[in-house]
């Protein structure tokens, strides 16, 4: 897709290395000291729950400026069944092209082609301020509730956005992070092994 002065493709193989080198310093010392969020994409890539269709990359002059995947995810309903659901991320644009709307263009981009594979809904830890300009609010307004939060904690950071009309209505149950996203924190050794690959910060 082309518009304006970018393009977005779906990630192939050959972008890997530069593309966490981009997730690397987007997200370093933004969460945590360092980061992570680099170690859990090149994971997630080779999870089961990995969705290979929707795994694209922007680019602005023939450079990598932005990446977004997404997971397949569940929700363990109240009435005992599982709803299959979608979670993003990590999801980054280069710091330099910050605050002017690529972001959103790329975000608005991912929702659009997994609603068109068939996706009912998605699900994110995120900021409402930014998120909602592409349609995601609390979840708790469809009554979904994060996994080990208790009752009462602030869930402001927990969002969703319907793909298909209806896919939610009736629903209440509790939705879990995909297990890849704990990758670095359950395999401290290999994330310290895969950073040290990169130039030191």
């Amino acid at each position: 897709m082309i518009k304006n002065d970018y393009t977005i493709r779906p990630e192939q193989k050959g972008d890997y290395e530069k593309t966490e080198n981009l997730v690397r310093n987007s997200f370093w010392n933004v969460y945590r000291k360092g980061c992570v969020e680099h170690y859990v994409l090149k994971c997630l890539r080779d999870d089961a729950d990995f969705v290979p269709q929707l795994d694209f990359v922007m680019e602005k002059e023939g450079e990598i400026i932005g990446q977004i995947i997404f997971v397949k995810a569940a929700i363990a309903t109240d009435g005992g069944g599982v709803l299959p659901v979608l979670t993003f991320g990590p999801v980054c644009i280069h710091p330099a092209y910050q605050g002017k709307g690529y972001g959103r263009i790329l975000v608005d981009y991912g929702l659009e082609k997994a609603a068109e594979m068939g996706f009912g809904a998605v699900f994110i830890e995120g900021d409402i301020n930014f998120y909602r300009h592409s349609g995601l609010t609390f979840a708790r307004e469809y009554g979904i509730r994060y996994h080990g939060l208790p009752r009462g904690a602030d869930d402001s950071f927990f969002l969703c956005r319907e793909l298909k009309k209806g896919y939610l209505q009736g629903i209440t149950g509790e939705y879990s992070t995909p297990q890849g996203y704990f990758a670095a924190d359950e395999n401290p050794q290999a994330f310290e092994q895969y950073e040290s690959r990169f130039l030191y910060k």
